[in-house]
């Protein structure tokens, strides 16, 4: 029995067993047994206690099965799990049924069964994050066995091809810097169209523009945060790149077709929307008393806005940068159509450059061994990568925290 054949069979026999349930208890709590006797919580709350006591050990014996079948501890037939799984449910039904009384606090019982559901729910982005480090962690270790930690962050060659696992003498081959000097440059680039471009949008709709503007402004600019990138990415190397090198010939500069400048810039205008929407519910979000009372003391809209509503919204709008910035730094497509994948060290954004996300990506989807230097560094390049992104996200919290005052 497939994998499919289970689930169908689970969602077949359980979802008719829950809705049962759900109905014998309500109907329960009006019997003329109980007649005259007060029930502590609603029906409803009755008929819930009783899904929950259907479903609870059903789930519980399926998780168990997965756990032992993935862990290969254990090979769980699928006909005795199903079975097991049915029965387990119509035990809990009965069960569920016999303890439906006027005393039972089914309600209470049901809402910490809720509350436990959502701590699980919570713990989900938690447990992920630190599933995600320690994988990182521990693949870029093996990685470092190789190259030494030094030698990676401080290189300026970036030359791994061909390299196989257990060749020695790597060193000097690994070395990260062009890498992230080219992250960096294209990333600044592209807060240099959207920081400024999305800033002063959200202010014209949040501070200037008519309602009936804003409903047709703001939805058209967002549309740009649904296009998807691999368009940009065309956009970049048909369209904006050879518009780059004439610009740059008209000037008498040369640059090459991919360079680090159209990325840059397509990805700007990508990143425009989350720059503009958040900024602008920030900026809405500011107590319009502080507005009037600046413009009750003689200040001008424009004076106002510098002086008053943009400090208040500062936290937020140094969040949505920081958003940004994240968005840039982890785009890859664009700067593979537009940018190339030639690691090169330079100040010059008309000559081609790469990032790390893309050398990643190149260096997980080769056909070198999973072992080997050249796909282990994809490891190392993701653990400085995860580190130098923590310590933007502390510097932002820090100015956060600094900035922020409290507004009553």
């Amino acid at each position: 029995m497939d994998t499919g054949t289970i689930f169908l069979y689970l969602g077949c026999g359980l979802l008719p067993l829950a809705v049962v349930a759900y109905f014998l208890a309500t109907k329960k709590t009006f019997s003329t047994r109980f007649e005259g006797e007060k029930f502590q919580s609603t029906p409803g709350s009755y008929g819930w206690f009783a899904v929950i006591c259907t479903l609870s050990p059903a789930l519980l014996a399926s998780v168990l099965a997965a756990v032992l079948q993935l862990t290969g501890m254990a090979e769980v037939p699928g006909t005795a799990l199903v079975a097991t799984v049915m029965i387990l449910a119509a035990c809990g039904l009965y069960l569920g049924l016999m303890a439906v009384k006027p005393s039972l606090r089914a309600r209470a019982k049901v809402e910490d069964v809720v509350v436990k559901l959502l701590f699980a729910a919570s713990l989900v982005s938690i447990l992920t994050t630190i599933g995600i480090v320690l994988s990182v962690v521990f693949e870029a270790m093996r990685f470092f066995q190789i190259v030494s930690l030094w030698d990676f962050i401080t290189g300026t060659n970036w030359s791994p091809d061909g390299v196989s696992a257990g060749d020695h003498g790597v060193e000097g081959m690994f070395g990260s810097i062009p890498l992230f000097a080219g992250t960096f440059m294209i990333t600044g680039i592209a807060m240099l169209v959207a920081i400024p471009i999305g800033l002063f949008a959200a202010i014209c709709t949040a501070e200037y523009a008519s309602p009936a503007f804003r409903k047709v402004a703001k939805p058209a600019l967002e549309i740009l945060a649904g296009i998807p990138t691999v368009v940009y990415g065309f956009f970049a190397a048909i369209t904006v790149s050879p518009l780059v090198v004439e610009a740059a010939d008209y000037f008498g500069l040369q640059a090459d077709y991919t360079n680090a400048l159209a990325p840059g810039l397509v990805m700007g205008v990508m990143i425009i929307p989350f720059v503009s929407s958040l900024s602008d519910d920030v900026i809405t979000s500011v107590p319009n008393s502080l507005r009037e009372g600046s413009l009750a003391m003689g200040a001008y809209q424009s004076e106002t806005i510098k002086t008053v509503v943009l400090p208040a919204a500062l936290p937020g709008i140094i969040s949505a940068f920081l958003l940004a910035v994240s968005r840039a730094v982890g785009e890859t497509m664009i700067v593979v159509m537009a940018a190339g994948l030639r690691a090169n060290l330079t100040w010059n954004p008309l000559e081609g450059m790469t990032t790390v996300t893309v050398r990643i990506v190149d260096a997980l989807t080769g056909d070198q061994a999973f072992d080997s230097p050249e796909t282990l560094a994809a490891y190392g390049l993701g653990l400085v990568l995860l580190v130098v992104t923590l310590v933007l996200n502390v510097i932002s919290l820090v100015v956060i925290r600094r900035f922020r005052q409290q507004y009553e």
